[in-house]
């Protein structure tokens, strides 16, 4: 891992396509400011998370067999499981601008 030092408005730059600045420092938590084509994804790690394990449930849905006497009746009643997506694990602090 690189582990570089920057302080309030100074920026990184990954491959002359990622921008990274630093917005604000308080406390203990720093603002970052992410410059980047719209094809690259961008996600805080627990966002990532989430969207990993949700892709993970989804699989292992699709792979569940359905039994000859569950796809009989035309009323059953479906369960269905919202997913988190990116926008709505977002807190209130976070922002995207494009």
């Amino acid at each position: 891992m690189l582990v570089l030092s920057r302080k309030k408005n100074e920026s990184i730059i990954i491959d002359d396509k990622i921008v990274i600045t630093v917005i604000e420092i308080r406390g203990d938590k720093v603002r970052l400011g992410i410059e980047a084509p719209r094809e690259v994804a961008i996600h805080r790690s627990e966002v990532r998370d989430a969207i990993a394990a949700s892709e993970v449930a989804i699989a292992q849905i699709q792979e569940e067999p359905v039994s000859p006497q569950d796809s009989k009746e035309p009323s059953q009643i479906v369960e269905v499981t919202a997913m988190a997506t990116p926008e709505s694990v977002m807190s209130a602090s976070d922002s995207v601008v494009r």
